[in-house]
This record gives structure tokens, sequence and C-alpha cells, in this order.
């Protein structure tokens, strides 16, 4: 790739609409800021559990087939044009919630070996040159195994020398602001059963705001992140300012995203711009 963009950020997801929820506003503003967005999702969520029920007979390679056209289409309602499968489509398969026998299998991404997957992302960043990499904590955010597998893989990528990546964020949220936003959850739907406690703890990358760096203030693009959300028909319900996915459970749709960085420049305090302390040249 030539002429690059003075700005450039890879995400790495486990699954196709992982990227939606967690970080569609700041991938929105960044491609509308004309920065590189790359996004390479791990797998094609073959297990996902399907929502809607005329599409309930969608299971295995099906489901992924047609879960990769609802990425595309999420990926334009964000203006994202660079959009990957590591190592192409189906080379890693969904590996299902933790403990179940779909673990297992030799082809499902968990049962993967590290060093093999992160060559794969280590090509794209050796073409794409990105210098931030947004991924999940060691726990992937909430202990799915492919989320788990995508954060080794993208860290071990991540620790090749050479390969020009400045700063790498960990994707979170405050525990203060998931707390106010489920308050409001409860005022707006009062009808629902609910514990919010356990609700805020469910969030994925709830941590104390003193892990907390950077926040990128995704307003202008909420109907943006929004939008792909909803074209991610099999796996999101939304109804703007919540969504739910399919244990029918309500939660904040975050239009402010939040990130700890964990390698790379020193975080500028309230930094709110991934990109903060690199210089634009290239």
């Amino acid at each position: 790739m030539t002429d690059l963009p003075a700005r450039r950020l890879l995400l790495v997801h486990a699954h196709p609409d992982d990227e939606s929820i967690n970080n569609g506003a700041t991938m929105a503003k960044y491609a509308a800021e004309g920065a590189q967005v790359t996004l390479v999702t791990c797998t094609l969520g073959e297990l996902g559990e399907v929502i809607p029920p005329e599409l309930r007979h969608l299971t295995g390679t099906a489901l992924g087939e047609y879960r990769q056209r609802e990425l595309t289409a999420a990926m334009a309602e964000l203006g994202v044009a660079d959009f990957r499968l590591l190592g192409g489509p189906g080379r890693y398969r969904d590996s299902g919630m933790m403990g179940l026998a779909d673990n297992d299998d030799p082809a499902c991404f968990w049962q993967a070996d590290v060093d093999e997957a992160a060559a794969h992302l280590v090509e794209v960043i050796r073409e794409v040159r990105p210098q931030v990499l947004v991924t999940y904590d060691s726990n992937g955010g909430y202990g799915h195994p492919d989320h788990i597998q995508a954060h080794r893989v993208a860290m071990r990528a991540a620790e090749q020398t050479g390969l020009g990546i400045r700063k790498v964020y960990w994707n979170r949220v405050p525990r203060p602001v998931a707390e106010a936003a489920f308050a409001r959850l409860q005022d707006d739907l009062p009808g629902l059963p609910f514990d919010k406690s356990a609700a805020v703890d469910d969030v994925p990358g709830v941590v104390d705001e003193t892990e907390v760096t950077t926040a990128i203030d995704g307003t202008p693009y909420a109907a943006a992140k929004a939008a792909a959300m909803r074209a991610h028909a099999t796996q999101i319900d939304v109804a703007e300012p919540y969504f739910a996915l399919s244990n029918e459970l309500a939660q904040p749709l975050f239009t402010t995203e939040y990130y700890q960085l964990v390698q790379g420049e020193p975080a500028v305090p309230g930094e709110t711009d991934l990109f903060a302390g690199i210089e634009e040249a290239s």
C-alpha cells in the first residue's frame, strides 16, 4: 500500500459485531477524519446465537457466510473500507463459549497456534503500518475464548520489532460510566427485571476509572455506530440508546468509547485522541 495516510489505526476483534459494539464510534470518527482504519476479524462467528426467528435456520458455515455479509454492511455504515479476516475467510472457526466441547475443535481459533496466527496479523501490519493497535485485555473483556485468543495474537504481533506500532490500547469502560448508564436505563425502562450491579459487571472491559487513560467522544457518530450494530441483525437488537444481544438483556449503547493505554507513548492526562503524542509524519 502506497501513499498511506498520516494516521493509521488497526483493530483486532474476535467475531463480526464485536467491532461495532466496542469501537464503532471510534472507527467512524477516525475514518471520517481521513485516517487509515483497518479491522482484522479473527473468526466469522459460526457459533453465534441468532436472534431473529426467521434467521435461526442459519448455523455453522452458512451463519458465518451470512455474518460476513453483515460485517460488510456494518463497515459501510462506519465508512471503513479496509476490513479483513485473519488468515483469510474460514481460516479460524468460532470456538464457542468457554467450557463447551466446541473449544476442542482443532479448526477453532482457541486451538490455533498463537505464533502462526500472529504471523498472519504481522503480514497485515507490515502492509498498513499502523501506529495504533486496539484489542481486548488478557481476559478478552469477558472471558470468551476467541476474545482471549485475539488478545494473545494481537499482543504477540505487537511484540515484533520494527513494525512501527507506537501505542497499544485495550477496550475499557469506566465503572462509574457504566453504573450511570444503567441507572438511566432503569429510569427509562422501569418495567424490566434488572440487577444493576450484575449488569454492570457483565459489560466487557469494565474497570476502575483510574485504569482508563483515553476517552473518544463519538457523539457525532452515534447514528453511524447504531446503524453498524443494526447491520449485525443476527446478533444485535438495537433500540437506541440501548441494545440487546441474544440474552435479551438491555444494555447501554455507548457513544463515548474508552481505552487503556498499555504500551507506548505515555498517555496525556485526559487523553481524547488515540494518536496523542505521535507525530503525524510517518
